[in-house]
């Protein structure tokens, strides 16, 4: 029975992710297939003088060794900015670029091969600081200069003067999206000169062009396919290893399969923008926000990915989700040798909320105000303008979230005579016992955009299919939608099944044999992707209506329900099995949203977003003084959902991302020292584990998008952006120190002697 809108169905991959029976795209595997395995550079920055793979072409098991000069189409792709080579061309840009590929009959072949091939360099200097990067002195890592986007935004007064003025500078560090299933993927040739590829990606479409191009082949020539995926997080949006198996395939006429160690997925695919913000608040002394002033400069690394619609959240919701009648607002996202960043959950709106969050703390203690308070009283509500100039239409409820978790209840204090080390930061391994241990409070609210922004052609095209199976009715509903562990194909199990009214849904394999779905990001799949399955669904049931009314003379009053054609009360007029027969029944629907508008490049005001999410964060945490360790006792969230499609998916969400805004803000960094990741593992990458997370309390608000489907509101994002600065805040609260860098380490609390 395919549960409805508003319920919470069992996930059909639940059970069988749960035994370990679940296909992942590493999982992939077929007769004959050969291993593809990747050269990579040693260097951040580095000229090619040659490459010699005579050695690798000579081992036994080898049957390929490829080079740029073996791209038959485009050698270079790029999301915004076709600016990445395939393979590196005369210049490495940054340490583990791709420089050759082989294929051999064993990935032990393969990977032996591949240290076989001689590439000598001749090394240079790599530019890793942005801020260095930004000068005129700095090379020219790309032929239009270091700077891939500037966005200025200048709303209201520029001279506006206040009464209280606090500034601050901020760092946050590179943060991995660390999925724990490695880039991989299985190339077949089809024998006709071209290729179906199996991949576990975010985004079938856009990987299939800018496949098309590099091979020099029509769209249609290549296929792909979705693989079973291990997490996304904004790391499979790009190419990383699509490109690679397909030239391999192509060339040795047998399939070919790619499968990254932990080491290589580090630098396969892009990480969050490290960045350094300087911020200027000013205020009246009543507490009102007159300007907010901001300097943001992110560093992109090696090559754009979607460095550029980055900036423009950083700095297009700079001032948070509070009301500011003046705003200046720079923001550069520059190239640099280290290693390319990109999508990551929060995508640009989790740097500047540590930023934004941080001032609002500082300018509540100059001002002497409860900081819940200050938020409240400049909180945006429906009708007030960001400070892109755009009005917000729908519920804002900014100051509600927030009042939602200042009243949860707090977490008890320990029992000062009953030790219990594991409730300590640091857990058993805990040396003072406590002695040093100080509780500390904190809150942070933000917000973002969901779907794409300035002017991007956003849809999605589902095809619905209804017929008759074995004595039954059954619905199948095919799209490109990516399936990134979100739970996106059980969501659009329910939307047809409450359209249609039936009990039977089956949601077919992602593949590019149906129109574009977009990407699986921006927390936009189940907005754009649910919106084209209820329209085509709605088409379909449409179709089933006016057959009932043609063939039985009804009214136009019934409805379906419960596998039949029902009347306006629930009668059953007649069963679907009965009135179709052996007709299908097809429609094939797209949805597009209201358009938006690119931001002005000189004021940055626009129309420029589709939707806003928004939610608020309590942290409470115990802070070891003396050690430097720390725990969050626990998070409480509040966040409007516009409409719960699946409950408990929707909580699931919210648990998730406060675990990565935990992971940035105490403990997760890729360490980079001349551009080199010095932790390229889950050894010393840290993440939070179930020890470290805390019991979340949460409150979900269904107060409704009057745009989009049911109401809904994109939910996968918001819980990254304020769960981390909330945990700053309540780390400062215990502390009294600034902390004005994430993620926060125990030297930071306690400096070394």
């Amino acid at each position: 029975m395919s549960a409805r809108v508003g319920e919470s169905p069992r996930r059909a991959d639940g059970p069988p992710k749960v035994r370990g029976e679940f296909a992942y795209s590493s999982d992939l595997n077929v007769e004959g297939m050969l291993w593809g395995a990747t050269v990579r550079s040693p260097h951040p920055y580095a000229r090619i003088v040659t490459i010699d793979s005579s050695a690798a072409r000579a081992l036994l098991g080898v049957h390929a060794v490829l080079t740029h000069k073996d791209v038959p189409g485009s050698k270079v792709f790029g999301l915004e900015i076709q600016d990445q080579p395939v393979l590196a061309i005369d210049v490495v840009r940054y340490w583990g670029e791709a420089v050759a590929l082989v294929a051999a009959d064993s990935p032990e072949t393969a990977r032996r091969a591949a240290r076989l091939v001689r590439v000598e360099y001749e090394v240079l200097q790599p530019l890793t600081d942005p801020e260095v990067a930004l000068t005129d002195a700095a090379p020219r890592l790309h032929p239009d200069g270091n700077v891939t986007r500037h966005v200025k935004i200048r709303h209201g007064d520029q001279d506006a003067k206040a009464d209280v003025v606090v500034r601050g500078e901020y760092e946050i560090g590179m943060q991995d999206q660390a999925p724990l299933g490695p880039e991989s993927g299985l190339a077949i040739p089809d024998g006709e000169g071209g290729i179906d590829l199996h991949i576990a990606t975010q985004w079938l479409h856009v990987d299939r062009d800018q496949l098309a191009e590099c091979l020099a082949l029509p769209p249609e020539k290549v296929r792909l396919t979705m693989a079973g995926i291990g997490g996304a997080f904004g790391a499979r949006e790009d190419l990383s290893m699509q490109a690679h198996a397909c030239l391999l395939s192509l060339r040795t006429g047998k399939p070919v399969k790619i499968s990254y160690s932990r080491p290589e997925s580090f630098v396969g695919h892009v990480h969050r923008h490290p960045g350094k913000l300087a911020y200027e608040h000013g205020a009246t002394r009543d507490g009102k926000l007159v300007y907010v002033k901001a300097r943001v400069v992110l560093d992109g690394g090696a090559y754009a990915s979607s460095s550029t619609a980055v900036i423009a959240n950083a700095c297009s919701f700079a001032a948070g989700p509070y009301e500011c009648p003046n705003a200046t607002i720079d923001g550069w996202v520059v190239y640099t040798n280290n290693p390319p960043c990109g999508a990551m959950r929060g995508f640009g709106s989790v740097q500047n909320c540590y930023a934004h969050e941080a001032q609002m703390d500082r300018l509540a203690a100059e001002l002497g105000m409860d900081p819940v308070d200050l938020r409240m009283r400049n909180a945006l509500r429906t009708g007030s303008q960001i400070i892109t100039g755009q009005a917000i239409e729908g519920p804002a409820p900014v100051a509600e979230l927030l009042e939602r978790v200042r009243k949860f209840p707090l977490p008890p204090p320990h029992d000062g005579g009953r030790l219990d080390l594991t409730q300590l930061p640091g857990g058993v391994s805990n040396t003072t016992h406590g002695e040093g241990v100080r509780r500390g409070v904190g809150y942070a609210a933000g917000f973002k955009n969901i779907g794409y922004s300035e002017g991007f052609n956003d849809y999605s095209t589902a095809r619905v299919r209804l017929a008759i199976v074995d004595g039954r009715p059954r619905a199948e509903v095919h799209t490109a939608a990516a399936e990134v562990g979100q739970g996106l194909v059980t969501v659009q199990a329910q939307i047809a099944a409450t359209e249609l009214g039936v009990s039977e849904v089956a949601v077919l394999n992602a593949d590019t044999q149906v129109g574009s779905a977009g990407s699986s990001s921006a927390s936009r799949q189940t907005y754009i992707t649910g919106g084209a399955v209820k329209a085509a669904s709605e088409a379909v049931r449409d179709r089933v209506l006016a057959l009932a009314r043609s063939e039985l003379g009804k009214s136009g009053a019934e409805r379906l329900e419960g596998d039949s054609v029902v009347s306006a009360t629930g009668e059953v007029i007649v069963t679907l099995a009965t009135l179709l027969g052996d007709e299908v029944i097809e429609e094939t629907r797209e949805f597009r949203p209201r358009r938006t508008h690119r931001l002005d490049p000189e004021t940055g005001q626009a129309n420029a977003h589709l939707q806003y999410a928004f939610a608020a964060h309590r942290a409470v945490v115990d802070v070891d003084t003396e050690l430097g360790l720390v725990k969050v006792v626990e998070l409480a969230t509040a966040q409007d959902v516009g409409k719960a499609i699946n409950p408990q998916a929707v909580e699931g969400q919210l648990e998730g991302g406060a675990a990565q805004g935990l992971g940035l803000a105490v403990m997760e960094e890729i360490q980079l020292k001349g551009g080199v990741i010095r932790n390229p593992s889950f050894t010393d990458y840290l993440l939070p584990t179930i020890l470290d997370m805390p019991p979340v309390r949460m409150a979900l608000l269904e107060l409704g998008d009057p745009h989009s489907p049911y109401g809904l509101k994109g939910v996968g994002e918001p819980p990254t952006i304020s769960s981390g600065p909330a945990i700053v805040a309540a780390i400062r609260a215990a502390t009294g120190l600034p902390l004005t860098r994430v993620p926060v380490r125990p030297h930071d609390i306690v400096p070394p002697e």
